[in-house]
Parts: structure tokens; C-alpha cells; sequence
């Protein structure tokens, strides 16, 4: 399994300040974990649900189609066991709950894991032949999109904010840069715990200005497989990315679930 480690920051870092002259320091950076795995490489019969609780097994059984069930088992079963050894205990034992929404106070917002006092964030994304999950100490939203079709880009484009509209028409309104915007929006409004009950016109969420970003938030593009664009948002300052891909034994049945 190969690793890819991102570093956001690029440039040397700013001399210390003495605590006499110089500002309190801003709040430390936020490495994240992401985990990608490829769903094409899979029937629904090599998964292993067992582990899942009664509310993922009924979605997994129902009325959806044999693409979007096997993009769901897969992304489910794999964060499980990828939660269960940072809390202690077994993939089956992962229990999750909803944190306020921020739009309304409702407990509809962001899911989270019950467990002690420094318990890991996390946020998963599926899309195309793709499932994403992202896991860290602070807040995190992921996303990763297939590229879309062109009616598509032609018709969400103009809802999206004018910074973002510009960057897509300069780059032709291809399939892929719309892509690289959204997954970066979509990424963003997971970390918010809102998603689209927030207007899309809101926010900057593109390449091009990082000044212009969310204040409080750190967005990156992340790599991918060919024909997605990815994504990853933290709440404050974003430090290192490590992405993984992890083989398609990692959610079967019989198999360990724990990456090296």
C-alpha cells in the first residue's frame, strides 16, 4: 500500500516570535488520515456486513440500486474498521451520533462517534468506482466526485459562487474542473454539518484565491483515482494529508480490517 503525504504548507516556516512582542499563538495544525478504496474491484457478495448495526443493514438491504449498495457497504464497513482500533474497541461496537445541525440546532448535523474526551472526527464520501474517508483530531469534511456530465455542469454552475463560476469558465466548463470545485465545496459544507441547506453562492470554495476561503476553515484538493476530483476541509489550519488506498480485502469477509 502506497502513502502520499501532502504538505500544505510549501514555504519555510516564519520565524518564532518571543512571547514579550509577538501574538498568541494561533491554534496548532491538523493532520488528517484519508483512506480511499476502489468499489470496481468488488461484488456485494464479497462483503462483509456483519459488523454494520441494524440501521446500516437496513439501508444496505433496501431499494437501492446494486451501485449505490455496494458503494455504501463498502464506504460503511470500511470506517468502522478503521474507527474501531483508534477507539478501542471492535468494529461492531462503533456507535454514532448526530451533533446539532448549525442552521437550526436540530440533531441532524454533522455524525460522529460516541466516545471519550478526544475522540476521532471523521467524514466519508462515495462516488463513481471511489469511497473516500477522512479521519482526524478536529472537525473534518471529505469529498470525492466522478466527473460529471455536461448537462450537469452546465446546469449547476451558474448556482455556484461567482468566484467559482469564473474558475470553471476559464477552464473550458469541463467535467473535470467543475469536479475539482464541487468536491471542494461538498467537502466544506460536510465539515459544516449543514450541507446543501446552505445556499451554494455563499461560499468561495475554489483553487485559485486561498484568501478568499471560509475564514476558520483549510481546504485542499487531494489525489484520486482517474476521472474523480477529490477533497479534504478541517477547521483551522490544515497540516499534513496522508492518503492511503487500501486494498479491496480490507471490507471483505475473513479479513483482519486493519491497514498497515
Amino acid at each position: 500500500m502506497n502513502d502520499v503525504i501532502i504538505d500544505p504548507l510549501g514555504a519555510p516556516a516564519p520565524a518564532p516570535r518571543t512571547p514579550a512582542t509577538g501574538p498568541a499563538p494561533g491554534p496548532a495544525r491538523a493532520d488528517v488520515d484519508l483512506w480511499q478504496l476502489r468499489v470496481d474491484h468488488l461484488a456485494e457478495d464479497e462483503l462483509d456486513p456483519s459488523e454494520l448495526d441494524a440501521e446500516e443493514r437496513v439501508r444496505l438491504a433496501g431499494p437501492l440500486r446494486v451501485a449505490d449498495r455496494l458503494r455504501y457497504g463498502v464506504g460503511h464497513i470500511a470506517l468502522r474498521r478503521l474507527l474501531a482500533p483508534r477507539l478501542g474497541v471492535a468494529p461492531a461496537e462503533v456507535v454514532y451520533r448526530r451533533e446539532p445541525c448549525p442552521g437550526c440546532g436540530a440533531p441532524h448535523g454533522r455524525p460522529a462517534v460516541e466516545g471519550p474526551p478526544g475522540a476521532p472526527h471523521f467524514s466519508l464520501s462515495h462516488s463513481g468506482d471511489v469511497v473516500l474517508i477522512g479521519i482526524a483530531a478536529r472537525t473534518v469534511g471529505v469529498d470525492v466526485e466522478g466527473f460529471p456530465k455536461a448537462a450537469t455542469v452546465r446546469e449547476v454552475t451558474p448556482a455556484l459562487h461567482p468566484l467559482e463560476r469564473a474558475e470553471i469558465t476559464a477552464a473550458g466548463e469541463t467535467p473535470e474542473a467543475f469536479a475539482r470545485v464541487w468536491s471542494r465545496k461538498e467537502a466544506y459544507l460536510k465539515g459544516l454539518g449543514i450541507g446543501m441547506a446552505r445556499s451554494l453562492d455563499k461560499d468561495y470554495l475554489g483553487e485559485h484565491d486561498p484568501s478568499a476561503l471560509p475564514e476558520g476553515w483549510d481546504v485542499r484538493s487531494v489525489p484520486t483515482a482517474d476521472g474523480h476530483a477529490a477533497a479534504v476541509a478541517v477547521a483551522g489550519p490544515l497540516g499534513l494529508v496522508r492518503t492511503s488506498w487500501l486494498p479491496a480485502s480490507f471490507v471483505t469477509a475473513g479479513s483482519a480490517g486493519t491497514p498497515a
